[in-house]
Order: structure tokens, then sequence, then C-alpha cells
């Protein structure tokens, strides 16, 4: 990229290992592969997104992610380990960045056709959003999850937010202040994330990543949305193994926090 030139439209993956939940998650194998390794192969088939920056922090546990990253000819930015906001804002910058798509590595089974949808989505309708998602209402499986946002927005929350949760999650000061915010969404015909849970937090959505890649996963080849839905209604039992921690979310924790609860409605609705 020339210097002073801004790149139109990177990915920006944020990576840890000191997850709370599954440590070093990122790096826990599948067909042979790191999970993060197996997850930039499918971002890298996005048609839309000009190049990848993996987002981790300056603590020494996150060299292995830098070490990956190296060999897989991956641009790194180290930063904050709980101003994750902060963190975002600094690697745009640094990259001089003018669109980023934000992804977060616990979503090994993103989709490159669904980022795409959001991405497009984002580029034909610049003049009536300041920021896409596919996450509000979310109507995807969860781990699908993608936003887009625009140098100058991710700017103005960084100066401007001052919750924790608006810095430790990124977004929701933009998302949580429509009024403020211009806010546009794609939608699913079915409201999938209600029932399929695709993101690593636990053992047990490990295990069913697993399950996923050994009966779809082949070198070379991308297997979609589509693909895995068809998978779980030939074997059921496999959407069974993490299915006791469906619907649990981050904002679960953060609900008083929140204003816009119209927004996260499937979480509502997930809880009666």
């Amino acid at each position: 990229m020339e210097k002073g030139v801004a790149n139109l439209i990177k990915a920006v993956i944020q990576a840890r290992m000191g997850s709370s939940r599954l440590r070093a998650k990122v790096l826990k194998e599948v067909a042979g592969k790191p999970l993060l390794q197996l997850m930039l192969e499918r971002v890298q088939c996005c048609r839309l997104i000009e190049g990848i920056i993996i987002a981790t922090t300056v603590r020494e546990i996150n060299d292995p992610i830098v070490d990956l990253t190296s060999k897989l000819n991956v641009e790194v930015f180290r930063g904050n380990e709980d101003d994750v906001l902060d963190r975002y804002y600094k690697a745009a910058k640094q990259f001089n960045i003018k669109t980023i798509v934000r992804l977060t590595s616990d979503c090994p089974l993103i989709d490159p056709q669904v980022t795409d949808r959001v991405v497009q989505y984002y580029l034909d309708n610049q003049d009536r959003f300041d920021y896409v998602s596919n996450m509000h209402p979310p109507t995807f499986p969860d781990g699908l999850d993608t936003e887009v946002i625009p140098f100058d927005i991710l700017e103005r929350a960084w100066k401007e937010a001052k919750k924790p949760h608006e810095r430790e999650h990124v977004t929701p000061y933009i998302w949580d202040n429509p009024e403020v915010f211009r806010i546009g969404n794609v939608e699913n015909n079915e409201e999938l994330h209600l029932k399929e849970r695709w993101t690593v937090d636990y053992e047990e959505d490990y295990l069913f990543v697993k399950q996923v890649y050994e009966h779809l996963y082949n070198a070379g080849r991308v297997f979609y949305m589509k693909d895995i839905l068809e998978l779980l209604d030939r074997q059921p039992e496999i959407r069974k193994i993490n299915q006791k921690y469906m619907g649990m979310n981050w904002w679960a924790n953060e609900w008083n926090n929140l204003k816009t609860k119209n927004t996260l409605r499937a979480l509502k609705k997930q809880e009666g």
C-alpha cells in the first residue's frame, strides 16, 4: 500500500491466548491446523476484503499468535489487552484503513459469502448508514458475525466511548446510540441465531466445530452456511454437542447497561 493512501477495506480480527473460558482456543487444532489458521483461510475467500490484520495484545502470552501469523504472511498489530476499542482504532490508524470489517477469532466457521453480503450492503448504502452489521437484530447463526465500520466512525467511538463494556466490545457505543449513528443491518430469511451456535467459547463449542470440519473440510475448498445446515439436518447429534450454551452472549451480563434492547430481540426471545 502506498504510504498515505487509505486501503478501501480490510478485516481486523481480534485474537488473544488468554480466554478465561477456553484458554488458547485460537490455536487449538482441527484438521491438523490451528483454528485461527482455518478462519484466515475462510476470510481470505472474501471477494470484497483487500487484506487482513490480526489485532492481538502486547502481552508475551500472545507471541504464538504472532509466530503463526508471521508464517502465514498475515499482518499483525499488538495493542491494549482490555481496551479492545483502542486496539482496533490504533490498528486501523497504523495500517491506514478506510473501512474496517470487524471479525473475532472465536468464529472459525465465518462464511465468506455472508461477510461479503454485509460488506456489499455497506458499500451500496454508504450515504445512508454509519455502521452496518448482521447482528442488530441477529438472524444468522451465532458465529457468522460481521461488522463494517468506516474509520471516521470508529475514531469518534474511540474518542467518546467511556463505559467499560463500550471499550471492551468495540462497537456498543455505536449501535447502542441509534439517535446519533445511522445503523444498517443485513437480515437472514430465518432467525437461525435462535438455534445455531457456531462460535467457540467452551470446550463443547470446540468439539462442535471439530465435528463440522471433520465432515466438511477439504483443503482448497471452502464450505458455506448452507453446507453446515445440511450437515446438521443429516446429523442432528452434532448440533446437540454445545446446545446447552445456546443464547449465551456477552451482552447478557451487560443487559442493564444497554439502551437499545430491541436490537437484541433474538436474545430476548431466547430468554422468553
